[in-house]
């Protein structure tokens, strides 16, 4: 159970994220996740997929930060120099994703919308300043 609880804190954390772009007039249409915890950890993809109610691609390169490095050197090169003019034209020919992807389910998708309603009042509440409770713990825990 602890496990999971860390999991789903981070999942309504990228989830705050997504409606912090959202709200903010940029859609967030697609998402992709990368590196080992996405390749080996089926568990939590499903769970971030069911709380972000989103589909989720999983890069199909288990070097993505690498390549995505040499896609911005292609695009720095130029096509004149055998590169490309644009980042999507090098993501578009350098990357692939793979063909399971995680897709929500919508019985945990309503459970996780209740719980998610409750992450964001408690967030809100230590997180926004409404009170100084941290603040307090912080200072017991430095008096120890």
């Amino acid at each position: 159970e602890i496990y999971r609880a860390l999991i789903e804190a981070t999942a309504y954390g990228t989830n705050m994220i997504i409606e912090t772009f959202e709200n903010s007039g940029v859609p967030i249409n697609e998402l992709y996740a990368c590196g080992g915890i996405a390749e080996k950890d089926e568990f939590m993809m499903q769970i971030y997929a069911d709380v972000t109610n989103r589909e989720i691609r999983i890069s199909a390169s288990p070097q993505t930060v690498a390549l995505g490095s040499a896609m911005f050197g292609a695009v720095a090169a130029g096509k004149a120099k055998g590169g490309y003019d644009s980042i999507f034209d090098a993501a578009k020919r350098m990357s692939k994703v793979k063909d399971e992807y995680y897709k929500p389910i919508p019985e945990n998708v309503e459970i996780y919308k209740k719980l998610y309603a409750e992450y964001k009042i408690l967030h809100d509440y230590f997180g926004r300043g409404a009170n100084d409770v941290m603040k307090r713990l912080k200072e017991i825990k430095k008096s120890v």
